[in-house]
């Protein structure tokens, strides 16, 4: 099969303006970015309110291996597939990161014949989204460090303040840097450092604030540190949130793309998926549930992960309800969770692996079924998604197939990345099917309840764990973020997303373990308590052969060695 790259140059773009019309959107809503890509007007909101509202239907999938499942290109596929069965569909999905782009990743836009084009232009820059955030955190930054250098009140703590630095390239030299050196008039010596932009809580805000205003109140709710007393500061204390809403007000409106059959994509926002909700952001699916029949939505990594968090935080936020939920699984993905093989990014799957063989596929059912039973305990209906590649075999689809339902999942083999949209009708039905079942959709604790008891949630019903164990520096940040009259917010719990658990190396579904929670944050202007579980990168670094050694520009002036 030809190259994404070579994939995507062949593509005939529709007019987005036609792509625009499919979806009841007016060319009077449309900021142009090249012939690839627009901005579309928030007015679009309350334009397209009177319209019906389409089935929402979630991506997820099982936990995944280092190379990722194929739920960005599955979400795609899907989209492309409701088509061929007369259905009009939206996907909404998140902008990618350079940083993954020039490291291991590469592009994250869907692959083979399900991909969201122009491939380039999403891949790289796109309108700027990913530098605005960046922008926005870093002027954060500065006036934080003003603050500290003049002195103003309110005083505050150079000891406590949290706010670091941010930028989208992997760059791990940053991860830890000192700040302020040279003459006193070069400001306050500190340790800070760097995180990717996906990190980024101004990136988290973006995806879940409901309108203009919204975003402006968040950010002016982020806190940077305390006084020496203790008390909050944040960036309305610092008189920083206006210019941050100021560099993100073209930021806050959502991409327009389309797939390579034409189907219309919503690109917005692009929040980590280890530390925050890693989704899409709520005012594209405010935009995207009237214009169509089906709006499809993809969540990071694992349905303990991605598809938690789109429950229980991002649902709570825009008031959407889901009806159904995809679980992407591959056949390589139940093989590792069988613990015979190791799988690392970069490296080629171990021959062994590869050979056919149904056992080792049954061997790693435990992930799946706890995955569907995580779709489950939200009350809605899931499907599974086997995500066919080229070296597969037909007795280890039927392995799959006989896991999900006995599991009572719907289930169906897709190859739309070799067929595109014919090759996942199949699936297509089914979701379609499943969304057009009555719906018990609710989230798995209410506002109300302790932060301790969301947690608890969390961990014992989504994650299989039999308790959690604070160490007694989170427990006191809990305690203080109660006091704060925070315990209302969601919880977000940061943890490896190479396992349900919190340990990586724990494969399967596993039980019996306690969740150990070491540090506890507030992001108050996204709108959640985080809790960290490990240790959690949040800058990721370049391997000794990264992809941006391979991305070029011909003599024609056309990328090449992107992937």
């Amino acid at each position: 099969m030809p190259s994404n790259l070579a994939i995507a140059r062949d593509a005939v773009l529709r007019p987005l303006t036609d792509v625009a019309a499919d979806m009841g959107i007016g060319p009077h809503l449309l900021e142009p970015y090249g012939r690839g890509a627009a901005k579309i007007d928030l007015a679009a909101i309350d334009e397209l309110a009177d319209r019906p509202k389409a089935k929402y239907v979630v991506v997820s999938a099982i936990t995944p291996t280092p190379l990722g499942e194929g739920k960005t290109t599955t979400t795609v596929g899907i989209g492309q597939a409701m088509a061929h069965l007369g259905h009009r569909a939206t996907v909404a999905i998140r902008q990618p990161s350079m940083g993954p782009t020039f490291g291991i990743k590469g592009g994250a836009a869907g692959g083979g014949y399900s991909q969201v084009v122009p491939m380039e232009q999403i891949n790289l820059h796109l309108t700027g989204d990913m530098h605005a955030v960046t922008a926005a955190h870093n002027q954060l930054s500065a006036m934080v460090d003003s603050h500290l250098h003049f002195g103003a009140e309110p005083v505050l703590d150079p000891r406590s303040v949290t706010w670091r630095r941010v930028i989208d390239v992997n760059d791990r030299a940053l991860r830890n840097i000192v700040i302020g050196l040279g003459s006193r008039a070069d400001g306050v010596v500190r340790e800070t450092g760097f995180d990717i932009t996906a990190a980024s809580e101004v990136m988290a805000l973006l995806a879940l604030a409901d309108s203009l205003p919204d975003m402006r109140a968040r950010l002016g709710r982020i806190v940077v540190g305390s006084t020496p007393d203790g008390e909050p500061v944040t960036a309305e204390d610092l008189r920083a949130a206006g210019a941050m809403t100021v560099i993100l007000k073209q930021a806050i409106k959502p991409n327009l793309m389309q797939t390579l059959e034409g189907t219309p994509v919503l690109v917005h926002a692009g929040p980590f998926g280890n530390i925050a909700t890693g989704n899409s952001s709520v005012v594209a699916d405010r935009i995207g549930i009237h214009s169509g029949e089906f709006l499809l939505t993809e969540a990071g990594f694992g349905a303990d992960m991605g598809a938690e968090r789109f429950f229980n935080i991002k649902c709570r936020a825009s008031g959407l309800t889901p009806d159904a939920a995809v679980i992407v699984a591959t056949v390589r993905a139940l093989k590792a969770h069988s613990g015979r093989f190791t799988v690392v990014a970069g490296k080629p799957l171990p021959p062994e692996m590869v050979a056919e063989n149904p056992d080792d596929v049954h061997a790693g059912a435990a992930n799946l079924v706890k995955q569907i039973e995580n779709i489950r305990v939200h009350g809605v209906s899931p499907v599974v998604a086997i995500n066919a590649f080229p070296g597969d075999h037909a007795s280890e689809h039927d392995a799959i197939r006989q896991i999900a339902e006995a599991a009572g999942a719907r289930v169906a083999v897709s190859t739309h990345v070799a067929d595109g949209g014919k090759g996942g009708v199949e699936l297509a039905a089914m979701v379609a099917e499943a969304a057009h079942e009555p719906s018990s959709f609710q989230m798995l604790y209410p506002d109300e309840a302790s932060l301790r008891d969301k947690v608890s949630a969390i961990a014992t019903q989504v994650y299989g764990a039999s308790g959690v164990e604070y160490a007694p520096a989170a427990a006191r940040q809990l305690d203080r973020f109660t006091e704060l009259g925070l315990g209302h917010l969601p919880v977000c719990i940061a943890k490896t997303h190479l396992s349900i658990s919190s340990d990586p190396s724990l494969l399967g579904a596993p039980t019996g373990w306690t969740l150990p929670v070491r540090e506890v944050r507030a992001s108050v202007g996204a709108g959640f308590i985080y809790l960290i579980c490990g240790e959690m990168r949040t800058m990721p670094g370049l391997g000794r052969n990264p992809a941006a050694m391979q991305v070029d520009i011909d003599a024609d002036g056309e990328v090449v060695g992107l992937y």
